[in-house]
C-alpha cells in the first residue's frame, strides 16, 4: 500500500495558475492515480492537506499503518520546510518527491527543494504522469 500526499494549495489544481499546473482538478488527479495504482497492482491512500504538521504526522504515521512507500508533492513547503524534511529523513519508507512544474526553470526560490534531500528521488516537470512514475518505482522497490 502507497500513501500519496499533496501539500498546500493542491486542492485548488484546476483553478490556480492552470497555465502552470495544468486543467485537472485534485479529485481528477487522484481519479488517475488510482486508476495507476490499479494497472500496476498497487493500493493507494490518498490526503491532501494545507498544513504543515499534519503532513508531517502522516508521514511519521506511515509505516505503522503499514504502507510500504511514500508519493510526496509538498507544494511551497518544498522550499522552505526543514520540519517536513526532518520528517522524511526519519522514517525508513522510501518516499518520492513529485512536482507538476518543472520547479527548476520557475522562479528562483522555487529552485531549491530543501525536502528532496530526503527523499529516494524527485519527479519534476511531467505534470500528473510524474505521480505514475513515482509509483511504478515505489512498486518495483517494494517487490
Amino acid at each position: 500500500m502507497i500513501l500519496v500526499l499533496n501539500g498546500p494549495n493542491l486542492n485548488l489544481l484546476g483553478r490556480r495558475q492552470p497555465q502552470i499546473y495544468g486543467q485537472q482538478t485534485l479529485e481528477e488527479l487522484e481519479e488517475q492515480i488510482e486508476a495507476w495504482a490499479a494497472e500496476l497492482g498497487a493500493a493507494v491512500t490518498l490526503r491532501q492537506s494545507n498544513y504543515e504538521g499534519q503532513l508531517i504526522e502522516w508521514i511519521q504515521q506511515a509505516e505503522a499503518e503499514g504502507f510500504s512507500g511514500i508519493v510526496l508533492n509538498p507544494g511551497a513547503l518544498t522550499h522552505y520546510s526543514y520540519a517536513l524534511a526532518d520528517a522524511i529523513a526519519a522514517q525508513s519508507l522510501p518516499l518520492v518527491e513529485v512536482h507538476l512544474s518543472n520547479i527548476h526553470a520557475r522562479e528562483e526560490f522555487r529552485r531549491r527543494s530543501v525536502t528532496a534531500v530526503a527523499a529516494v528521488g524527485q519527479i519534476s516537470g511531467l505534470g500528473p504522469l510524474g505521480y505514475k512514475f513515482a509509483l511504478a518505482y515505489l512498486m518495483e522497490k517494494a517487490r
